[in-house]
């Protein structure tokens, strides 16, 4: 997709089985800002965040769409919100995107993160146009490796001191997949 084409176009639902990817709404500041308050969610995404905050966090990304740097989608089904996934650096010039994501713990276990992950993978390269889709998290962070691996992100290598975190400063694993890579087949539910 060439610059300016998603300026002029609505963030899209992405569906996915028995929830879906939904650009985020005022109404879930208090379930963001709780899931920042989880220690895992925040170890891992190294950051917190209250009410207010977190309208402010919701409030950013339809400015990030416009401008073309990055989209945000809420994972939810008729329950509320189960995790957030997003597009945080976004090139569409050379192609290129790097994701995040977690899941709140009353929705781990149900592969939240690994059907989301494959889909916006899909709809990035298939509608974007993207050529090159990345993924890090620490090296300590054996669950987000493994979303990677299921959803067919290739480990490419170690980036060293990357990421500070409450503990520390933490190394970096970095996944990637290309427009060309296999598709996994992991978008049914269990």
């Amino acid at each position: 997709m060439p610059s300016g084409g998603l300026a002029g176009r609505d963030q899209p639902v992405l569906k996915v089985d028995d929830f879906v990817l939904r650009p985020w709404r005022a109404q879930d500041a208090p379930a963001v800002a709780a899931a920042y308050s989880e220690p895992a969610i925040q170890h891992w995404h190294a950051r917190s965040m209250d009410e207010d905050e977190a309208r402010t966090w919701i409030g950013s990304w339809p400015g990030r769409w416009a401008e073309e740097s990055g989209a945000g989608w809420a994972m939810a089904d008729e329950s509320g919100v189960l995790g957030q996934i997003s597009v945080r650096r976004l090139n569409l010039m050379d192609g290129l995107g790097e994701v995040s994501y977690w899941v709140l713990p009353a929705a781990r276990g149900r592969r939240i993160a690994t059907r989301a992950l494959c889909t916006l993978s899909e709809w990035v390269f298939d509608e974007l146009g993207l050529h090159r889709f990345e993924l890090a998290h620490s090296t300590l962070n054996a669950a987000s490796c493994g979303v990677a691996d299921k959803a067919g992100f290739a480990y490419e290598g170690t980036k060293r001191s990357e990421m500070l975190h409450a503990d520390g400063w933490h190394d970096m694993h970095l996944h990637a997949r290309l427009s060309g890579d296999p598709r996994p087949d992991v978008l049914a539910p269990r």
